[in-house]
């Protein structure tokens, strides 16, 4: 059996082929083309692009930086149905703690309503946005996650870019 080559799934019928790698769909293939060209990209414009993201105004407040990448952790349920999330958020430290703190309220109200795992993740997911709001990331240097973040974006706009200049056939 194959296993894709971005998620390590594992591939019962079909996916996508490109060359010798193989995708579980459109979707992996199309992140693992992202993340190649990510890799390439200049060091030492990526890290000066991601200082000046870290040292720049909060794309929600606009308020003074640093600006980071916060984790958000909510979690929904219902009779046997438990759903869990954990989304980035580009912000200043006071913008990602309030959202953390309404995501925790979220939980408190929607987590608890399915048995096992509403029970147990609400717990987790509490204490994952408790832990966030108390740490969050270091505010003197920017985090890795923002570093990961920004490479994608840059990557994905220079893939966009060139798929709107090849004209159709």
């Amino acid at each position: 059996m194959a296993s894709c080559d971005y998620c390590n799934t594992t591939i019962l019928f079909g996916g996508v082929r490109d060359g010798e790698l193989r995708f579980c769909n459109e979707t992996c293939h199309q992140n693992a083309c992202v993340v190649s060209v990510a890799g390439a990209l200049p060091e030492a414009d990526l890290s000066l692009l991601v200082e000046q993201v870290h040292s720049g105004p909060c794309p929600i407040c606009e308020g003074p930086g640093p600006v980071d990448i916060h984790r958000v952790h909510k979690v929904w349920s219902l009779l046997l149905m438990c759903s869990c999330r954990s989304d980035p958020c580009l912000c200043c430290r006071a913008c990602g703690a309030r959202r953390q703190t309404a995501a925790i309220l979220y939980s408190l109200a929607l987590g608890w309503w399915s048995l096992p795992w509403g029970l147990i993740m609400t717990p987790i997911q509490i204490g994952r946005n408790l832990l966030g709001i108390v740490q969050g990331p270091n505010p003197l240097q920017p985090s890795d996650a923002l570093d990961e973040a920004i490479r994608l974006d840059i990557a994905a706009g220079i893939l966009n870019s060139q798929a709107e200049a090849q004209p159709l056939d």
